[in-house]
């Protein structure tokens, strides 16, 4: 522990590896105790504009997300308009009440949100499937970023965690188009068991059933 408190400690460890190192095993060992996580979001997703000079207006959402070992996960969205983001770990179902459709396909690491918050419950590893570097290590959130070390279907992540607590804020995926989507965490908590109900889903009556081939794996 003394020698974790040196390398954040000190401003001229603060803009190389050691203090990457130091927060990347700090989260990693604070979420591989997680058996689930519940919380409420907010997203914003700014999309890139080609020729145009001029830039989109980001895409704001919000809603609530439930992920749970092994692989499970359920993203309630309530605004701008209902949907939903459900998986078991085997099939991954993304449902549009308004248009009356569902999409299913195997559930892997190619849905884009379910890759950028996986590792708070402790799948994955940090610094093994990433190059990891820091900056703001003097300052009480630290932003670490994520470069995956094998062929992915985003550029990065940007990950915003205490730096004492290891505790994850935000997270901010870039795709490899220029999208860029940014998640921030409320009310997080751990831990409280939720029923496997929770990522079943059943298509409702009238509802199209759209078959997608399965997503590519980073």
């Amino acid at each position: 522990m003394l020698a974790l408190a040196c390398a954040l400690a000190s401003p001229a460890r603060a803009d190389g590896g050691a203090c990457a190192e130091v927060i990347a095993d700090r989260i990693q060992h604070r979420y591989e105790a997680v058996k689930d996580l519940s919380a409420s979001f907010d997203q914003t997703t700014r999309v890139a504009t080609l020729g145009s000079g001029a830039a989109a207006e980001p895409v704001e959402a919000k809603g609530t997300v439930v992920f749970a070992k092994p692989g499970r996960m359920r993203w309630a969205y309530a605004a701008p308009e209902e949907s939903l983001v459900v998986s078991d770990g085997e099939t991954l179902w993304i449902y549009d009440p308004a248009a009356k459709e569902v999409q299913r396909l195997a559930a892997g690491g190619g849905f884009l949100s379910g890759v950028a918050v996986q590792f708070l419950v402790g799948e994955g590893n940090l610094r093994r499937d990433f190059r990891v570097s820091a900056r703001d290590c003097a300052t009480p959130d630290v932003t670490l970023t994520l470069v995956p070390k094998q062929d992915a279907t985003y550029e990065k992540i940007e990950l915003s965690a205490g730096r004492e607590s290891g505790e994850v804020r935000e997270t901010r995926i870039f795709d490899l188009v220029g999208n860029v989507t940014t998640i921030r965490l409320h009310d997080l908590r751990t831990n409280l068991g939720p029923p496997a109900s929770t990522f079943a889903f059943d298509p409702p009556a009238g509802v199209a059933v759209i078959e997608l081939p399965e997503s590519p794996q980073p």
